[in-house]
């Protein structure tokens, strides 16, 4: 799959120069043109405004259903063919832009307009730190609220609790910033946000802020964590939510393999 990367991103800077900028967004998508074009309006309503946006669809075609704007910030991409690895899209993506620091952004989901305004200013105030990561405010399919998602860092936790989501999360582009590559089937863990966040976090500071700043949908074809922070969630969820919720994945508390290259 490195070779795969490699090639297509050669093939793509050949057609346009990098695009540079303070923070370089990158946005995967394959085939969910509405869910797109609300993820990038989201991130072109930011009140932060020093960044470039490179939306990298993953061989599925049809970007211009998303109907997204002319805006020079922004720049579209399509692979060859279907990788069908996400961690593989967002390095592609990484990799066709220059920034000091790097956001994502999947196409379900979209940002408060103060999202990059509070992550950048944090770590510009924080030199010795390398990422941070904001709470997520979950909603599910129908448009209601589930819960906000909001886990102080502790890399022990972190080691068997997927609480960390690379949409809420902006850090200082480093080498260490690369996903696997390895194709991960939904179920197996760890997942792409989980494996490359708790590796970059062995040798990099990172800090939580609990301002939700992420309208996260909870997909049932997704993987996800529920996070019960009161011990109470079941019995105050209702009726209706439970429903919903029924068929979509629990792993709180679930062992993950550990990460490749760990020893800790």
């Amino acid at each position: 799959m490195r070779g795969f990367e490699d090639r297509e991103v050669r093939r793509l800077r050949s057609e346009a120069p990098l695009l540079s900028a303070r923070v370089a967004v990158v946005i995967p998508t394959y085939k969910r043109p509405e869910g797109l074009s609300a993820a990038v309006a989201s991130v072109l309503a930011q009140t932060w405004s020093d960044f470039v946006v490179v939306v990298v669809d993953d061989g599925g075609g049809g970007l211009e259903a998303a109907r997204l704007p002319a805006d020079p910030r922004l720049r579209t991409v399509s692979l060859s063919e279907n990788s069908h690895v996400l961690g593989l899209v967002r390095n592609v993506g990484m990799r066709l832009t220059e920034s000091r620091y790097v956001a994502f952004l999947d196409d379900d989901n979209t940002w408060e307009p103060d999202h990059l305004a509070l992550t950048v200013k944090t770590l510009m105030d924080s030199p010795r730190l390398s990422g941070v990561y904001t709470a997520l405010h979950r909603v599910l399919p129908d448009g209601s609220d589930l819960d906000v998602l909001s886990v102080p860092f502790d890399r022990k936790r972190a080691s068997w609790d997927s609480f960390l989501d690379c949409n809420a999360f902006v850090a200082v582009r480093s080498r260490a910033l690369t996903f696997s590559r390895m194709p991960r089937p939904i179920g197996l863990l760890p997942r792409e946000d989980w494996e490359m966040m708790y590796r970059f976090t062995r040798r990099h500071r990172i800090t939580h802020l609990p301002t939700p700043t992420v309208r996260y949908l909870v997909n049932p074809s997704s993987f996800y964590t529920q996070w019960d922070k009161d011990k109470k969630n079941d019995e105050t969820q209702s009726e209706n939510k439970d429903a919903q919720l029924n068929g979509i994945q629990h792993h709180q508390g679930t062992p993950a393999p550990q990460p490749a290259g760990e020893g800790e």
